[in-house]
């Protein structure tokens, strides 16, 4: 049985097993962030937002450059296309890599003024691009400080030009990890100033609706909502006190995979999806699990 398992409900047992591990895969980093596996080529991005850095790790050559500078980027995902969209906090924007490795900004501006710092993004089965804008990436160390020009922090879908995103809902204190339902009908974006997770259901046309309180993540250690994800079955994994706290699709917290260090975001990869790859603090961690995660890129 191993220590960094927690459990809180006897069906954590069939997702995650008590004997699991945490595999340190790499460290000596300043903060990571922004996980995000490459399905047909086998490798994994991930975010030094301090250090200016986008890394890549593999099996066979471990961790070198992907990109640097890069923006202090945070949050990364894949299109449907297979094109790169990174939340940027160095210039307040969201951007897509071309494939001829051009890049071109998908959001900046509200009415005139910048985003705060976009910072997690999700890439829904339609195609449609949602983001969070917190305001952490205008903080020392972790971004580029400047003064904030919105009075409000919000969810966002990308729009038809850079200016003009579409602000989805801006009632949170700190919007940060977010994504979709299995089917599509729901999108989950926690809140990391008020310790929980968020339900809204997706309209016809992508806007949200009835954004209510689906969970909270409680217990003892560091670490609040953050990164977020969805396994095969349905369950919401969601970095919070102590480690990864992962909610059964009834709400129920299952149980908690406790980390060595702060986990900030996580992603699921290897050929079965089977493998959680945890940027926590200074480090990269693996955690094998026993129900597969949902693939990130499917082209």
């Amino acid at each position: 049985m191993s220590d960094m398992i927690e459990v809180r409900d006897s069906r954590f047992e069939s997702v995650v097993a008590r004997s699991a591990t945490a595999e340190k895969l790499a460290g000596d980093f300043l903060f990571t962030e922004g996980p995000l596996w490459h399905g047909r080529d086998r490798y994994l991005l991930f975010s030094d937002m301090p250090g200016d850095h986008m890394r890549k790790w593999t099996a066979g050559e471990g961790i070198t450059t992907f990109r640097k500078p890069c923006a202090q980027s945070n949050g990364l995902a894949w299109d449907r296309q297979g094109r790169l969209v990174v939340c940027q906090h160095a210039t307040s924007t969201l951007t897509r890599t071309e494939p001829d490795g051009t890049s071109v900004v998908l959001a900046s501006h509200h009415q005139g003024k910048e985003l705060n710092s976009p910072n997690d993004v999700v890439v829904n089965s339609n195609g449609a691009v949602y983001f969070t804008d917190p305001t952490y990436g205008r903080l020392e160390y972790y971004g580029n400080p400047r003064p904030l020009q919105l009075d409000f922090r919000g969810a966002w879908g990308v729009g038809g030009d850079a200016r003009t995103p579409v602000l989805l809902a801006a009632d949170f204190g700190q919007p940060n990890g977010l994504c979709f339902s299995l089917d599509g009908r729901h999108l989950f974006v926690n809140d990391t100033e008020r310790k929980h997770i968020r339900r809204f259901d997706v309209a016809a046309d992508g806007g949200l609706a009835d954004g209510r309180v689906w969970a909270e993540t409680t217990g003892p250690g560091k670490g609040a909502p953050d990164g977020m994800k969805i396994d095969s079955a349905g369950n919401i994994y969601c970095c919070g006190p102590g480690g990864i706290h992962v909610f059964a699709p009834d709400a129920a917290c299952l149980g908690v995979i406790r980390m060595p260090e702060t986990a900030a975001n996580f992603c699921f990869g290897d050929d079965d999806l089977r493998s959680l790859y945890v940027t926590a603090s200074t480090s990269l961690y693996r955690v094998r699990v026993a129900t597969p995660g949902t693939a990130q890129w499917q082209c």
